[in-house]
């Protein structure tokens, strides 16, 4: 079979990627085991990472970034994935960096951006409460405003790098006489805050390293000019405009984790024998792998698709929305059936493939829930 290349993909692309791949599966996949023992990762990583140049890579170097596009951000989710390293909340961390660049006032990106690149600002979004996820007009965390600062009151849950984020750009209703306009977004420094306090990290299904938290704000102070934007009620399309971003980047994981697996599940198939002969010889398998290889293969061009148009700023929400839904629906469907092909070894947390079927799972909630994707898309027919 050709050999397939991105069309967004270079040369100094794949010079970059070769450095990302080395550090991944040199570096940080050795430390995959403690991240997940220890329910996140560790702040010196988190530094590391910054100092490869593997965190903000698409944000201008003016702000601290690596001066690159999207297309440097896809290379670094993928050799992440394919090395196995789940746990650094890079997606948060680069979305919530996103939301600064593209709407932040100039003292705002230059006063977060560049500790963030650095890895010494690791950043989170606080949008989901215990009665509000997809509906985000639901949020009842407020925002009082009391002369030179913003008074935060309520509880948040499910948010990734709770523990260890020092910049949380929190969801809050600045009016509650009003729906969506009412919503405004307070970026929040944790260090040493009063009233702030985070809930034990939660026990989740899989993505163990992946610190995952509740989140309490108890009279919380915080400086006015921390509202990002500087403009009280532009939350919501603040949000709505960085969500085809958040998702490109769900189908992006969904793609490499698709092709790992088939990877993964292709050398294992070569290997084990079973009735005297490799699995791989036997035409259940074979056919299995081919529907698995096909599928990653119309997911990986559909991405580039996303990718491209992202890149030049063109990604609509309903495009965006297609991507998220089909491409985790096919990676929770395609590790399933490599799974399947492990036998009983598959079921076995040894095993790569085992911890990537309890990882996928999340894929179809976060960012959206897949039922949520699809109404949006049908709103565009």
């Amino acid at each position: 079979m050709t050999a397939y290349r991105s069309p967004w993909s270079d040369d100094e692309l794949d010079a970059f990627r070769d450095a990302v791949r080395r550090f991944a599966s040199n570096v940080l996949a050795p430390r995959e085991p403690s991240w997940q023992a220890a329910r996140r990762v560790d702040p010196a990583s988190w530094r590391e990472v910054g100092a490869m140049g593997m965190l903000l890579a698409g944000v201008p170097d003016a702000y601290g970034g690596g001066g690159g596009t999207f297309a440097h951000d896809c290379v670094v989710f993928e050799e992440l994935e394919y090395a196995g390293v789940v746990s650094l909340g890079k997606h948060v961390h680069e979305i919530c960096a996103h939301y600064v660049l593209a709407h932040g006032t100039e003292d705002q990106k230059r006063r977060w951006l560049p500790r963030m690149a650095r890895g010494e600002l690791v950043g989170a979004i606080a949008m989901s409460e215990p009665s509000a996820g997809s509906d985000l007009q639901g949020v009842r965390t407020r925002a009082v405003r009391a002369g030179g600062e913003y008074v935060l009151n309520g509880s948040k849950t499910f948010i990734s790098n709770g523990q260890i984020s020092g910049l949380i750009c929190v969801v809050a209703k600045s009016d509650v006489s009003v729906g969506a306009s009412g919503i405004s977004l307070i970026m929040v420094e944790t260090d040493e805050l009063a009233g702030f306090r985070r809930g034990t990290t939660l026990d989740k299904l899989g993505l163990h390293g992946q610190d995952t938290s509740e989140l309490y704000f108890d009279d919380c102070r915080v400086p006015a000019e921390n509202l990002l934007g500087g403009t009280e009620g532009a939350g919501f399309a603040q949000l709505m405009e960085q969500l085809p971003y958040e998702r490109a980047i769900i189908g992006v994981v969904a793609v490499a984790a698709m092709e790992r697996a088939v990877r993964l599940t292709t050398d294992y198939a070569r290997e084990r024998r079973a009735f005297g002969k490799a699995l791989v010889d036997m035409q259940n398998t074979r056919f299995a792998l081919a529907e698995a290889k096909t599928i990653a293969h119309v997911g990986r061009v559909f991405i580039d698709s996303c990718i491209e148009r992202c890149i030049a700023g063109t990604l609509d929400t309903a495009t965006a929305s297609m991507a998220k839904w089909w491409l985790t629906d096919m990676q929770c469907r395609v590790i399933d059936e490599c799974l399947q092909l492990h036998g009983g070894y598959g079921y076995m947390l040894e095993y790569p493939i085992a911890r990537m079927y309890a990882d996928a799972r999340a894929q179809r909630i976060y960012g959206g829930t897949n039922e949520i994707m699809k109404e949006i898309i049908a709103r565009a027919l």
